[in-house]
C-alpha cells in the first residue's frame, strides 16, 4: 500500500474502489460531471487542496478532461497536481460494452500504470518513518460513536449540526465522514469542535 500526502480526486466509485487497492489516502468523487453543481462538495475540495494537496485523476476520454478543467479552473494551481492514465483501448470487466471513446478508464488501469501516473504528477509518497499528515490521534469509528456523532438518539442531527459548524458536506455518511475528519483533523482537533459544538463558543 503506497502512503501519499495529497488527497485524489477521481469521477466514481469503480475509479475509487480500484485505487484504495492501491493507495492509502483520501479519495473523493466528482460523481461525473455532479460536481459541476455541487457546490458543497467543491468547498471540500478546495478545502482538502488548501490542507493537504490534491491529484486530479481522471479518465483519459473527453468527459474526463472537461471534468479536470473545471476542476483546474476553480482551485489555486499551486495546490493542485495532475495524474494522467494513458490511453488504453479496452473496457472495464463490469461493462458490456466500451465506453463511448473506446478507451479504458482510471477502475481499468493496471496498478503499475496508476503508481507510475501518480509518482509523475509529483505526488508525495510518504515511506514507513514519515511523520503523520496531522499531528496528534487518528479518529475512529468508537470515536464518533463516543462524541454522538454516530449510533446513537440525535447521532445525525448533531453530525449534520458539526458539518455545518466545520463548513464540510452535511449530507455525508459516517464512514464518508470519518474519511474526510481524519483528512483534515486529529481527534484532538475533533474533540475540541464538538466541545465548542455543545457550548456554542
Amino acid at each position: 500500500m503506497l502512503r501519499i500526502k495529497e488527497a485524489i480526486v477521481v469521477e466514481g466509485r469503480y475509479d475509487k474502489n480500484t485505487l484504495s487497492q492501491l493507495v492509502d489516502t483520501i479519495i473523493v468523487e466528482t460523481s461525473g460531471f455532479g460536481v459541476f453543481k455541487n457546490g458543497e462538495k467543491l468547498a471540500l475540495f478546495r478545502r482538502l487542496a488548501a490542507e493537504r494537496g490534491l491529484i486530479i485523476l481522471t479518465d483519459p476520454d473527453g468527459a474526463g478532461f472537461v471534468i479536470r478543467n473545471f476542476l483546474k479552473g476553480c482551485i489555486p494551481p499551486e495546490q493542485v497536481k495532475h495524474a494522467y492514465v494513458p490511453d488504453i483501448l479496452g473496457k472495464e470487466r463490469r461493462k458490456r460494452t466500451p465506453g463511448k471513446e473506446g478507451k479504458l478508464g482510471v477502475e481499468g488501469m493496471r496498478p503499475q500504470i496508476l503508481e507510475q501516473a501518480l509518482r509523475r504528477a509529483g505526488a508525495t509518497f510518504l515511506d514507513e518513518n514519515a511523520p503523520p499528515v496531522r499531528q496528534g490521534r487518528k479518529i475512529t469509528k468508537a470515536d464518533l460513536v463516543m462524541l454522538g456523532l454516530s449510533g446513537g438518539e440525535g447521532s445525525a442531527d448533531r453530525r449534520e449540526r458539526l458539518m455545518e459548524q466545520l463548513k464540510l458536506p452535511r449530507h455525508l455518511s459516517p464512514n464518508g465522514m470519518l474519511e474526510v475528519l481524519n483528512a483534515l483533523f486529529s481527534y484532538e482537533e475533533l474533540t475540541a469542535q464538538v466541545q465548542k459544538l455543545e457550548t456554542g463558543k
